[in-house]
């Protein structure tokens, strides 16, 4: 690939990182307003009577409440995975191989943003998935991105890419062999 080609290959990785973000993070916003409005202060909401249900919650915490209380360290640990993910994607080339690791370093920034902007704006996350049948934690679309680009990035690291996929990432020295 030409030096031009390359840098235009690159310049396109980015813009459309960071559209893709700011959609799939305006889509998550947008859940979580029509939650407020239609859930808040409301009985819930069974979409799957006993299975599925929409109820809304304000979480302080993570997943189940954890850490609750603890919004610097969501904040600046959600600031410290956004750059390093967008290092990952400036770094990562720009190719059907590398796809899914692109979309999956989209979802996880989106998730991690979604609920930043709460956090930042709010104090709390705004949750309202509710899967009753097994009662697991209230969530919502962030938590799904975040859980979803998780498994995938699992699942890339453990069966589609080698470790020598990842060169990219190692920093280049100098060659001073070439120098003498």
């Amino acid at each position: 690939m030409k030096n031009n080609e390359k840098k235009n290959s690159k310049a396109i990785s980015l813009i459309l990182y960071f559209v893709l973000v700011a959609v799939f993070t305006q889509l998550d916003q947008i859940t979580k307003i029509i939650a407020v409005n239609k859930l808040s202060g409301q009985k819930d909401f069974p979409l799957i009577k006993g299975v599925l249900e929409f109820t809304y919650i304000q979480n302080t915490g993570a997943a189940w409440g954890m850490l609750s209380g603890q919004r610097i360290f969501f904040l600046l640990l959600t600031m410290i995975i956004v750059m390093l993910i967008t290092y990952i994607v400036i770094r990562m080339p720009f190719n059907k191989k590398y796809m899914p690791l692109y979309i999956t370093c989209i979802l996880v920034v989106s998730g991690a943003l979604g609920n930043f902007i709460d956090r930042l704006t709010l104090a709390y996350v705004r949750d309202f998935i509710y899967f009753k049948i097994i009662n697991f934690p209230v969530f919502n679309v962030a938590d799904i991105y975040v859980t979803v680009s998780v498994i995938l990035f699992i699942i890339l690291l453990l069966f589609i890419y080698k470790e020598s996929d990842f060169d990219f990432l190692k920093i280049r020295e100098n060659n001073k062999a070439g120098e003498e």
